[in-house]
């Protein structure tokens, strides 16, 4: 009988297992790396992003009585930005929440901000309705605009972005939002 070298011993069932196993091994590398991998892209910055918001921290922004607001201060704070109008039922409704957010988080540094995508008159009109606890912007157009470069294409209201320390981006939030998946974002941003 000749002989068949070192891989003769090796029945076909034995070698189809290992040929599986070493399959599954593959699958579970290639997965690892995928998840490697979306959680860096999900934790790096992103040029978009830090675009957006530099060009929020270099803005002149203003409130209603046309006091100016210095968004460069807020480098390196956590931040909700919400993007509002005083005409939009949604926005309104989740603005005491937002409130709250700010009271609930203030110690760790968490920084609501409200831009108005409305008119100084109007804005100044419901802060005689509505004490929050975070400062009202004047944004008019520049909001929308700003909006647009944080990802809201569409221009909808009301919009929130999750800001972390970094200035990574935690969460967009598009349309009224979920007060839990607002608040699990925001100890993700102040942690």
């Amino acid at each position: 009988m000749a002989d068949r070298g070192p891989d003769a011993s090796v029945s076909p069932s034995r070698f189809k297992r290992r040929s599986v196993m070493l399959g599954g091994g593959a699958l579970a590398v290639l997965a690892l790396a995928g998840g490697a991998a979306l959680s860096f892209r999900r934790l790096a910055l992103d040029p978009q992003d830090v675009e957006a918001l530099e060009v929020f921290h270099q803005h002149n922004w203003e409130d209603a009585q046309g006091r100016g607001f210095d968004a460069r201060a807020l480098k390196g704070q956590p931040m909700v930005l919400n993007f509002w109008a005083t005409w939009c039922p949604p926005c309104v409704e989740e603005m005491p929440e937002l409130g709250a957010l700010q009271r609930e988080f203030d110690a760790a540094g968490l920084r609501v901000v409200g831009l108005g995508v409305d008119t100084a008159a109007r804005i100044a009109a419901f802060e005689t309705r509505m004490t929050l606890g975070y400062p009202l912007l004047v944004a008019g157009g520049a909001g929308a605009e700003l909006g647009r470069r944080f990802g809201n294409a569409s221009g909808a209201l009301p919009f929130t972005v999750v800001v972390d320390r970094q200035g990574r981006i935690r969460d967009r939030i598009l349309g009224r939002f979920s007060l839990p998946r607002l608040e699990a974002r925001v100890r993700e941003a102040v942690a």
